[in-house]
Formats: C-alpha cells, sequence, structure tokens
C-alpha cells in the first residue's frame, strides 16, 4: 500500500532530507506518494521538487509568489490546488488527503498545522520542536480528540520513542538525552563575549539552519528537547537529564529500574529517523544511518552551567509551564537574529531570554490564542530590551 505523505517546510533541511530519502525508498517500487508541498519563499527548490514529485496540492508564504513559481511550472501546474500563507499550511495539513504529515517548519508557525492536522485524526511526522515546546498540553489533546499517533523526527525523540515501544514507563527510572555541546564546546569561557557568527555556525558534527546551529551552541536547543519529552513520554523533569556526547552517536540513553542502561547508537544523519518515522510502524532497510562503530571512542561529561546558561533558564521556562515556554522561544528566535547580525554579541543571549521571561506574565493552561499572543509579545520585548 503507498502511503500519501504531505511535507510542510519542503525546501528546509528536513523537507530536502525526507524527499531524498521518499526518492530512495521509491527507486525499487513505489512505497510513497508526495500529495502536497509547503514551503516559504523559496520557489525556484519548490518547483523543481513539484516537477518531480508532482503532488496535487502547494503553499507558498506568500501569495505575490504563487505566480512566479506558477510561471516557472509551466504546463505542470495544471491539475494542481495552489494556496499561500498560513491558511495554506492548514489546508495542506488536513485536506490534501494525506496518510502522513511530515512538519519540518521551524518556528511557533508550525504549532497550528500539527494541531489542525492531529485534530483531522491524520498522523504526524514532527521536526518542529516548538509544536511541543510552545503548545504541548494542546497537543496532547488534539492526539486524544483526533486518535492520531506523533511520531518524533528528531534524532534523541526518535530514539527514545524506538525505546518506549519495548519498555513501559514504570520500568525507566531515567531518560537521558545527549548533546554535542555546539561550536563551542572547547573554547575558553572569557573568549565567549568575542565569538563572531562564523565561529558559531561551523558545528562540529551536524549540517543544520543557522538558528539550530546557534541553538546548539547555547545549548537552548537541549532545553527545548527536554521540554519535548516532557509532553512526549510524560516524564517528569525530574527524571530527564543532558550529558555532553561529543561524538554525536549516542542518541537517547535510558536507565531502567534494575540499574541496567540502553543507549540508541546511529550515524549523525537525519535520514535515518526521517526514514523511520516515514515507515512507522515497520522498519525498513535503508542506506541510512549505518555507522561504523567498531573503533569508536565515545565521550559523555556532564553539562558545564558557566558555559550554557540558557539551558537552565529555558528548562525553568518549561517548569513553570503556561506561556513561558513561548515566551523563551519567542525570545531566543529574535535574540540569535540579533547575534546573527552583529547586534548583540554571543554571551546576550541568554540574558534576553531570562529578562523576557522575567517580564511575562502568564496563565495556567493557556489557549491557543493566548500563546500566540504571548509569541508576539515576547518577540517585540526581545527587540528592544
Amino acid at each position: 500500500m503507498i502511503k500519501r505523505v504531505t511535507i510542510l517546510g519542503a525546501t528546509g533541511s528536513i523537507g530536502t532530507q525526507t524527499l531524498d530519502v521518499i526518492r530512495t525508498f521509491n527507486k525499487e517500487e513505489p512505497r510513497f506518494a508526495v500529495v502536497a508541498l509547503a514551503a516559504g519563499e523559496n520557489h525556484s527548490l519548490l518547483s523543481q521538487q513539484i516537477s518531480e514529485f508532482r503532488p496535487k496540492w502547494v503553499s507558498l508564504k506568500h501569495e505575490r509568489d504563487l505566480e512566479a513559481l506558477r510561471h516557472q511550472l509551466g504546463s505542470l501546474a495544471h491539475g494542481i490546488e495552489f494556496i499561500a500563507g498560513e491558511e495554506g499550511l492548514q489546508v495542506l495539513a488536513a485536506q490534501s488527503d494525506a496518510d502522513l504529515v511530515v512538519n519540518g517548519l521551524v518556528g511557533a508557525v508550525g504549532l497550528i498545522p500539527t494541531l489542525t492536522a492531529l485534530r483531522a485524526g491524520i498522523d504526524v511526522a514532527l521536526a518542529n520542536k516548538e509544536s511541543l515546546v510552545i503548545g504541548g498540553h494542546l497537543v496532547r489533546d488534539a492526539l486524544e480528540q483526533g486518535g492520531a499517533k506523533l511520531i518524533p523526527v528528531d534524532s534523541e525523540h526518535n530514539a527514545l520513542f524506538q525505546f518506549f515501544k519495548s519498555c513501559s514507563t514504570e520500568e525507566i527510572s531515567r531518560v537521558v538525552l545527549t548533546a554535542s555541546g555546539g561550536a563551542l564546546r572547547d573554547w575558553p569561557l572569557d573568549k565567549l563575549d568575542n565569538v563572531t557568527s562564523q565561529d558559531v555556525l561551523k558545528h562540529p558534527t551536524w549540517q543544520m539552519g543557522k538558528r539550530i546551529t546557534v541553538d546548539s551552541a547555547t545549548l537552548v536547543n537541549k532545553a527545548f528537547e527536554v521540554i519535548e519529552a516532557h509532553w512526549l513520554f510524560d516524564f517528569s523533569f525530574e527524571r530527564l537529564d543532558v550529558v555532553i556526547h561529543p561524538q554525536s552517536v549516542v542518541h537517547g540513553i535510558v536507565e531502567l529500574c534494575d540499574g541496567s542502561v540502553l543507549a540508541h547508537w546511529g550515524a549523525p544523519d537525519m535520514r535515518g529517523p526521517i526514514q523511520y518515522a516515514l515507515s512507522y510502524p515497520e522498519r525498513s532497510c535503508t542506506p541510512y544511518g549505518k555507522l561504523d562503530w567498531s573503533s569508536l571512542r565515545l565521550e559523555f561529561c556532564s553539562l558545564d552551567k558557566r558555559r550554557y546558561p540558557a539551558f537552565e533558564i529555558v528548562v525553568e521556562a518549561g517548569r513553570k509551564g503556561g506561556a513561558f515556554p513561548a515566551v523563551a522561544n519567542a525570545a531566543d528566535e529574535v535574540a540569535v537574529q540579533r547575534f546573527l547580525k552583529g547586534e548583540i554579541p554571543f554571551t546576550r543571549i541568554p540574558e534576553i531570554l531570562k529578562a523576557a521571561l522575567e517580564a511575562h506574565k502568564s496563565v495556567v493552561r493557556p489557549v491557543l490564542e493566548a500563546i500566540l499572543e504571548a509569541d508576539r509579545w515576547a518577540r517585540e520585548y526581545a527587540r528592544h530590551v
């Protein structure tokens, strides 16, 4: 049976790798049909993807780019439903006749499509961490309402997701996420004020977008992953931990109640978790994720809070709940942009996060509108603080 797939964020890192996996799977026999593609502003690459995969639905961020896209496609545009903006994302998430929605969007814009698909009973392969970071309780409600499945794509959560298929919550005493430590892991602490964006964007093991690469250096991304794990697996923050693991081949660790420790190994290649999410609940053989482990020397060390002050700031926002995680996410996104533009030093990022969270007044279990309002407020605050 051919699985119908919608990809949100098709021209980004997750989207292009998802299409690469589908391309590989379909070489021997058709297993996946791409029914819808959504992108931001890269209509040139989207045009190439449409030509190859022939989706029935297409969405772009701006209405003005649709005409240029139609012109590039020529006769291939016939029979395609074009739509723009956030409405386009929602339509593709729920009405594109998909069996699986791959959410590779970046930022808070990914929350509503996740909720839309889950409420419609459509499974979601989730790479948009903001969906759970800022709206974890809403995602939980949507899962219960629609009866769909949520399959995490992040390598760490994908690893833990596989563990939870064979281990019960009662058997697990602690869950450990691994972090590479980012590009500044070995820099002297007194030099961090002077790092440039070029320094921070030289990630030692992963090829990722700019924001997540900076977040890897501050460990904000790992704090977000702790919040995600809390909502995904219903684990308290006290049972979630992080260790620095420079080699990035052990993606998740669980400590069992009898003292046993299970670790998930895999190559630092996102196509491995993506193919697992696409083929779930089956495990398919592919060329991705092959790891020559026999000669590896692995290192693990505890997290230095002096080097990563933003980590605890964001985890504490997760513990508080409400709209605090939404404020942390929005303030971080703006602070990272300001750093990349050269407006602030690297060490100012955690200071902006702390200031925004201290200034915010939250409510318990906010509705979607309150979360989006907190997001808007935090962005404005972080631009001027």
